[in-house]
């Protein structure tokens, strides 16, 4: 009798140890989503001015990759890219956005999705720029598709961009603080009648527009599009980050025992730049560099935060940004005058909607306590690689269309990245293959008036070797056509298959 009490006692012991095994293979995923961070913005890249300690920390502690890229050049696309693994350019809808549908098909496999499937929670905080609904946009019911019908338990968002109207907060469908007696009301083809504009109302505002920004008003800085009523349920811009970083504590807070997906989407540094009052001029460079520095510390909050709760033992923690930097996006805010001797692109060329490297090369960092040994990788990494790369870490069979599996190389010091990436600025396309770049000839202007940032576009090809010159100042088109017609061939296997 003794002798089968203790062999029980053996199996219990043992499927326990099974079980607690079980659930150190499914760590929480935390994808951290700055916006318009440059490659030389974070100070652990070496590159610019700025200092960003708790950044740094993570990626002192963590793989700091040089070449991770996000898919494109720009907000929406890369959004897209990240949460389904696939190009968008495949999808003719992943464009930037303004008051859009949801350019995710709601039977689309996500991210979040396969997640879910495999037993986490799922949660987004911060901005969304996807789409909502179908047809019109109602913001004064339940709001749907969105967030929670592609794969997330719970959604705090902004619909667009801080830039855009409407100015509210929807959490899980619903516009927060709403007043049904004050219905909001969105146009983004003409104002409402009476009300002022950045346009014909400048003495109102404490933020001035340069280009495109001006619609309604909205705490003194003027929007694109136009918004009516809703007064009760819209932010304040300066308290943004402090919000976000709240929510994202809830969450964690309410769902912590695990396993959980956060993808926490900050608005740093994307205009307008409102750092709240305690960040303004600790940068020196102006609202750009303060809001880097707020964006900086809410890391650092939640980083600690999950300290204090016993969970970074079990969370990779993801820090990427979704394009390249900008300086003049449509305000005048100083940050080019305050810039100084920075250099948000770092020694890469170009910056958001470029196709040239800083318009995707973007900060890339992974971090997993005890399972990811510190250093530097110069593999190719992408965020379209993060749904197949987590799926086989966890077990998963899900797979996605464009995505590679790169668990060793993201999150076990092990294996090679990417050879071949397609990358995307405004729908033009390019290749970096290995460790050369391949741009298509494209019309249109070689330098965006109103960003003054290089476009990328030629009317010739455009071939750069990144081991010799990572600032692409030499196109070897000409001087190596063997290249370039290997480079061409990749290039059209991928986009044609």
């Amino acid at each position: 009798m003794r002798h089968l009490f203790f062999l029980n006692f053996i199996l219990l012991i043992t499927l326990n140890s099974c079980e607690v095994d079980t659930k150190l293979k499914s760590p929480n995923i935390i994808i951290i989503y700055a916006d318009d961070l440059g490659y030389g913005d974070v100070s652990s890249y070496k590159m610019g001015k700025l200092n960003t300690p708790n950044i740094d920390k993570i990626a002192n502690q963590g793989t700091r990759f040089t070449s991770g890229y996000s898919s494109s050049a720009t907000c929406s696309p890369s959004r897209y890219a990240l949460l389904t693994g696939t190009y968008p350019w495949r999808n003719k809808k992943a464009k930037i956005l303004t008051g859009a549908n949801l350019i995710i098909d709601t039977t689309e496999m996500t991210l979040p999705r396969m997640l879910k499937k495999n037993g986490y929670q799922t949660g987004i905080v911060g901005k969304w720029h996807l789409g909502l609904g179908i047809d019109t946009i109602n913001y004064n019911k339940k709001i749907n598709p969105g967030p929670n019908e592609v794969g997330f338990d719970y959604s705090f968002i902004m619909p667009d961009t801080q830039d855009r109207v409407p100015t509210v907060y929807i959490e899980n469908g619903n516009v927060i603080n709403l007043d049904i007696e004050d219905p909001i009301s969105v146009s983004f083809k003409k104002n409402f009648d009476g009300l002022p504009t950045g346009k014909e109302n400048p003495e109102l505002l404490s933020m001035m527009w340069e280009h495109g920004h001006n619609g309604s008003i909205i705490n003194g800085i003027p929007r694109i599009g136009f918004m009516k009523g809703g007064e009760k349920a819209k932010w304040e811009d300066i308290n943004m980050a402090d919000e976000f970083l709240k929510r994202a504590k809830n969450y964690v807070n309410n769902i912590k025992e695990g396993p959980f997906f956060l993808f926490y989407t900050l608005q740093q540094p994307h205009v307008p730049r409102t750092p709240h009052p305690r960040f303004v001029g600790l940068s020196g460079m102006g609202p750009r560099g303060d809001a880097i520095i707020e964006a900086d510390w809410c890391i650092g909050e939640l980083f600690s935060y999950l300290e204090k709760n016993d969970l970074l033992k079990n969370s990779i923690i993801i820090l990427t940004s979704d394009n390249g930097p900008v300086l003049n996006d449509g305000y005048y805010d100083n940050a080019i005058e305050k810039l100084g001797n920075h250099t948000p692109s770092g020694n890469l060329r170009g910056g958001k909607y470029s196709l040239f490297e800083a318009g995707t090369r973007v900060p890339f960092i992974t971090y997993w306590k005890g399972k990811i040994k510190p250093q530097v990788s110069d593999e190719i990494v992408s965020q379209i690689d993060f749904l197949n790369s987590i799926a086989s870490l966890i077990g998963s069979k899900t797979r996605s269309r464009d995505g590679k599996e790169l668990d060793g190389v993201l999150f076990n010091n092990s294996g090679k990245g990417r050879n071949d990436l397609i990358l995307e600025a405004q729908t033009k396309t390019a290749l970096r293959s290995k460790n050369w770049i391949l741009i298509p000839p494209y019309p249109g202007p070689k330098r965006n008036p109103n960003t003054n940032i290089e476009s990328g576009r030629s009317d010739n090809f455009q071939l750069y070797n990144l081991n010799i010159d990572i600032s692409q100042q030499d196109n070897f088109a000409k001087s190596n056509p063997e290249k370039l017609d290997e480079m061409i061939k990749i290039y059209q296997d991928i986009i044609e298959n």
